[in-house]
């Protein structure tokens, strides 16, 4: 089995994939149910697993209310319950722990969250946080599952195309500690493709090369645009990312808030004041009323209840009573997060000096000005020639494919396409064409899963090899000569073509690496010489040869130790080169960590973004 799983913001989803009998059956994708805690005392699976954890006082639930059937501690609380009592008591909620993944201002790893908890109150690490989300996946798995154990299951975790090395990397981390054990990571859009490969068995008909695709991906917590454009090579079609935009702190959530806000000023109009408690349960009561109202087949005239509960208890506090008109509804989403703007028309810019600690949100609540500086700034730091360009240097996309919750209202998806081809229309290129048909829910998910299928050979894999072939310097052994740096050499270690998911060893030449004190590590990039194998030294330096940034790190070990090495290069489904240097003298010394095991270093960058 394959078993893909949408690490996300606000909610996680879980799809499974089971290749068929015969070589040439592309195999079955599903998305699976989670059991989860929905109230105290009662367990049920839901379609989704929020991405809420709430750490639980002593006094928050009644003594073996929160078992699960593969858990009787019932310490803490993930999913819906999550959600749920942390409307009520956010002092204990963390939540988007993804975003702080993303987030490189602070120490990912540090125990930060919530934010606001009060003293005496534990706090957990973003990746901590996303561990249990994960280990509740597996236990769940496992529970219903005990013939398919998750941990020989081959497993695809997504993560969004903007996340960093560092994001990645406590991902991985992450997934290892909640006992996963044969883990791949892919970009959120390239699974929102495959997913749709999926549904779709006439694709080829649909793109062709030249095509450039754009992927709008708006979630609960976070807005990401990535450029996808379709290539072809030896007669089969390619994709290639060629651009991803920034991390965006905006999405559903901020749409509830300010439906909230307008209710609030609804209330504060007739004297009816809001404590923060009571406007956190307004927040989540509009949520539920958007989605009631932007509903397929909803009336233009509908109206939804709101109420909350009063201050005080009883008949004393009584209910607070409001309501939401679609009218009201559409209203803020599309005047405050998707006004009609110029592709000319950037997002504005925080102002205040000085701000609270927390995440980095977007200071411009509209989501068409984003997209705006995604084409006109951001996908012109793609390569010359890779992505399809109006005359003023606007990226023109030929199709749009959706993905995310917030884009299953009609309305959204609507005005995005109106505002997109009216930038279009005005550069006199054409209009772009929607790729329609595909669960925006567990789009990424079911991509997932269809992807493993694929490097089984079960189903369709789009290629995408590396674009250029990498080099890393070895310096060459020679004595010192005064203000002369030791003549630098080239070792191809990932060639033209190689693909991503693949790996390649070069074990017939050994090097010295240096460890214990800082050095400096410097890679190389050809775009014509195409036939270098892996393993392949070249003495002479030429213009053939750019060189990237260098990297500078302090690897572990003894100082000044110079260990002999072998290296292997793996380049993952993320675009990231890692080029491992296994130890060749012996395993471990005795009494450290997995003693059997020889040592391992490794080094990597991107490169589908690696800059001069």
């Amino acid at each position: 089995m394959v078993i893909g799983i949408d690490l996300g913001t606000t909610n996680c989803a879980l799809a499974v994939a089971r290749a068929g009998r015969h070589p040439n059956d592309a195999g079955e994708v599903r998305f699976v149910d989670v059991p989860q805690l929905v109230n105290p005392g009662e367990v049920r699976p839901q379609p989704l697993l929020p991405s809420f954890l709430y750490l639980a006082g002593p006094t928050d639930f009644p003594e073996g209310s929160l078992e699960l059937p593969w858990d009787s501690d019932g310490q803490w609380v993930v999913g819906e319950l999550a959600q749920k009592r942390g409307a009520e008591n956010a002092t204990r909620l963390v939540a988007s722990a993804k975003s702080w993944l993303s987030h490189s201002g602070v120490n990912r790893t540090a125990a930060l969250l919530p934010v606001s908890a009060p003293d005496g109150v534990s706090r957990v690490s973003p990746v901590e946080a996303s561990r249990r989300y994960l280990e509740h996946l597996r236990r769940a798995w496992d529970h219903a599952n005990p013939e398919v154990p998750f941990e020989q299951q081959q497993v695809l975790i997504t993560v969004p195309a903007s996340f960093d090395a560092v994001a990645r990397e406590l991902t991985q981390e992450a997934a290892e500690a909640a006992g996963y054990r044969n883990v791949i990571l892919l970009e959120e859009p390239q699974a929102a493709f495959y997913a749709w490969i999926e549904r779709h068995p006439d694709w080829r008909e649909r793109v062709e090369p030249g095509d450039l695709i754009l992927v709008v991906d708006i979630g609960g917590g976070t807005t990401d645009f990535t450029l996808i454009a379709v290539t072809e090579r030896e007669g089969e079609l390619g994709l290639e990312r060629v651009a991803v935009g920034d991390h965006i702190l905006l999405g559903g959530d901020n749409i509830d808030l300010a439906l909230a806000r307008h209710v609030e000023a609804q209330l504060a109009a007739k004297k009816t004041r809001l404590d923060a408690a009571q406007l956190n349960a307004l927040w989540q009561q509009c949520r539920a009323a958007k989605e009631k109202l932007l509903e397929a087949g909803s009336a233009a005239d509908a109206e939804h209840p709101v109420t909350i509960l009063g201050r005080g208890t009883g008949l004393v506090g009584g209910t607070i009573r409001a309501s939401l008109k679609r009218s009201e509804v559409e209203a803020v989403i599309l005047d405050g997060f998707l006004p009609k703007v110029s592709s000319q028309e950037m997002p504005e810019r925080r102002r205040g000096g000085l701000m609270e600690e927390g995440l980095p949100y977007a200071a411009d609540a509209a989501i068409t000005r984003h997209l705006a500086r995604f084409l006109r700034q951001q996908a012109a730091q793609a390569e010359h020639g890779s992505v399809r360009r109006s005359q003023s240097g606007l990226a023109a996309p030929t199709h749009v494919l959706f993905n995310g919750g917030v884009l299953r209202a009609d309305l959204v998806r609507d005005r995005i396409v109106e505002v997109l081809n009216g930038w279009l229309r005005e550069e006199g290129m054409a209009e772009a064409a929607i790729l329609t048909g595909e669960d925006l829910t567990h789009a990424v998910a079911r991509g997932a899963a269809y992807y493993g299928l694929a490097r089984q050979g079960r189903g369709v894999r789009i290629r995408g090899g590396v674009p250029r072939t990498y080099y890393i310097g070895v310096e060459s052994a020679m004595p010192a000569v005064p203000g002369m740096r030791p003549p630098l050499k080239a070792l191809a270690v990932a060639p033209f073509g190689m693909e991503e998911g693949s790996s390649v060893a070069i074990p017939n030449r050994q090097f010295r690496l240096v460890v214990g004190e800082p050095a400096q590590f410097r890679f190389l990039v050809s775009s014509v010489r195409k036939n270098d194998e892996a393993g392949v030294l070249i003495a002479e330096l030429d213009e053939e040869l750019e060189a990237l940034s260098p990297i500078e790190v302090t690897l572990e070990g003894a100082g000044g130790e110079t260990v002999p090495v072998t290296l292997e290069a793996n380049v993952t489904e993320t675009g990231v080169l890692q080029l491992w240097c296994v130890a060749a003298d012996g395993p471990r010394p005795a009494g450290k960590k997995n003693a059997k095991e020889a040592r391992r270093w490794k080094l990597e960058f991107n490169v589908r973004s690696a800059s001069k």
